[in-house]
């Protein structure tokens, strides 16, 4: 049994389904949320269920995410009530010899606990600015000052991880064997999400140039790797 630090098992966060596929250590689940900008929050308000995509980060075992201060989900978010943060990369499309077959190469990640709005004020302060450093590595530091106006217009929640699972598909073509000599094509679509040519405001002041720290974001690298990598700048360790 591995000593790696891993999240309890129990009825919420077992994968039930292929279970073969499931992890839930620490290693697992934090590089695949970690390579991820966009999560999806699925809570309940008075009953009715929603399911609000939103930008968010980790931070050890705490996971943040932010919005307006109207914001329906938010504000349904105020006293601790459970959540369950979601992430996922589609890897490839695979083409079986059967339709029962066909399937998807995929990572996600799922990681449940009590979101809370962060009201301190340093803590919120020091969320804001890893809110841009997380995708951007020491670019808060470089921008105009936040206003007050700015700062009470945004909520920024916390989640401390509860429990967590991750499930992962990396098979490729999985067809049965008796299958295999039928005369029907069968493949496996790589998909990846790269970074696209950088195209800086037309405003740009005289003398300004991209800086440094951008460099990670270059043409033609997949974004998952960038996200990693700045987040890992960002959060040493």
């Amino acid at each position: 049994m591995s000593d790696a630090p891993a999240y309890p098992v129990t009825s919420v966060n077992r994968v039930r389904r292929l279970h073969e596929r499931g992890s839930y250590d620490h290693a697992t689940v934090h590089a695949i949320l970690d390579a991820a900008a966009l999560c999806h929050i699925a809570y309940v308000v008075d009953g009715q269920p929603y399911c609000t995509p939103t930008l968010f980060w980790r931070e050890g075992e705490r996971l943040y995410w932010h919005g307006s201060s109207a914001s329906r989900m938010l504000s349904g978010q105020s006293g601790g009530e459970p959540v369950c943060l979601t992430v996922s990369h589609l890897d490839s499309l695979v083409l079986a010899r059967s339709g029962f077959n066909h399937s998807v190469d995929y990572r996600s990640a799922m990681a449940f606990g009590r979101a809370r709005i962060v009201d301190d004020e340093h803590e919120k302060a020091r969320a804001l600015a890893a809110m841009i450093d997380r995708f951007y590595p020491g670019r808060w530091a470089t921008l105009r000052p936040a206003t007050q106006q700015e700062i009470k217009a945004t909520r920024v929640i916390g989640m401390t991880i509860e429990q967590a699972s991750a499930k992962v598909r990396a098979k490729g073509i999985g067809d049965d064997e008796a299958d295999v000599a039928l005369p029907i094509w069968a493949e496996r679509i790589p998909i990846r999400t790269v970074v696209g040519a950088p195209e800086p405001c037309p405003r740009l002041a005289a003398g300004v140039e991209r800086p440094e720290t951008l460099a990670g974001y270059r043409e033609g690298r997949r974004l998952d790797d960038a996200l990693t990598q700045a987040h890992a700048t960002t959060f040493p360790g």
